[in-house]
């Protein structure tokens, strides 16, 4: 006797620290034959890839649910509970977001294109990688933030378009130009990247940011030599390599907040 209650409690301990998703079949029928549900009960529900454009889930508790790569295009997601969900991938292109919850869901690599956040709080989701996210979605720090991830990543091109949004926000973001102009040199654009420097040094001087000042002119130096073979031009190294050569403030400087 026990015995049955030591394992009733561990048991009952261990599924109230780890809550279990309990799909609800009928409603995620109801959802792919008729793409109406609103408030319907879909967490944990397995819809990767399925074909949801228009459909109406406003109010409809996504908590846990798997929806990556699915096509959302148009949906009605206001006052939905995404919390944990994954939308990996996912077309979320013209989607309604207003009041949704959205703590811990994965919009990794999904299109927001004419998504309406509204006023849910883009920086408790994971957006790094995510293309076309509305400028009003964020801060400029939240897209240098972004643009500075995605270049130590590899992707000079995706920090390039962060930073310009950023740059569209506060066109005096002395950081976002600098973190350009590094990324445009990775992609061999000297010129695009020493007009970058050239205004970033501008700004940090007037802004009397004599690290970033200091930073800006030994790169604007670095890019004033000539390349190493004028027939085979090379970027150095990767996004924070790049930054160690012009000294660890440098570093310290740039890094993501």
């Amino acid at each position: 006797m026990k015995l049955f209650i030591l394992a009733t409690t561990v048991l009952t301990t261990f599924s109230l620290a780890y809550p279990a998703f309990s799909e609800n079949i009928a409603h995620t029928r109801q959802l792919l034959s008729t793409k109406q549900c609103q408030s319907c009960d879909l967490s944990g529900a397995g819809l990767v890839l399925t074909n949801l454009s228009g459909a109406n889930l406003s109010g409809a508790n996504l908590s846990g649910a798997n929806l990556s790569r699915a096509n959302l295009s148009g949906a009605d997601l206001t006052g939905a509970n995404l919390i944990g969900a994954s939308l990996f991938g996912a077309n979320l292109t013209g989607v309604k977001l207003q009041g949704a919850q959205i703590a811990g869901a994965d919009f990794r690599d999904a299109y927001l294109y004419n998504v309406s956040f509204g006023d849910a709080d883009v920086n408790v989701a994971h957006l790094q990688g995510a293309i076309g996210i509305p400028t009003e979605a964020a801060k400029a720090g939240d897209f240098y933030r972004w643009g500075m991830l995605q270049g130590q990543k590899g992707d000079s091109q995706g920090a390039i378009d962060y930073f310009n949004q950023a740059l569209t926000i506060d066109p005096e973001f002395a950081l976002a130009y600098m973190g350009r102009s590094v990324a445009r040199y990775q992609l061999l654009d000297r010129k695009g990247a020493m007009e970058d420097a050239v205004v970033a040094d501008q700004l940090f001087l007037a802004q009397g940011n004599i690290t970033g000042t200091q930073t800006a002119q030994a790169f604007i130096t670095e890019l004033g030599a000539p390349p190493p073979s004028a027939s085979k031009p090379k970027s150095k190294g990767n996004f924070m390599n790049i930054l160690g050569l012009l000294g660890s403030a440098a570093v310290k400087l740039f890094l993501p907040f």
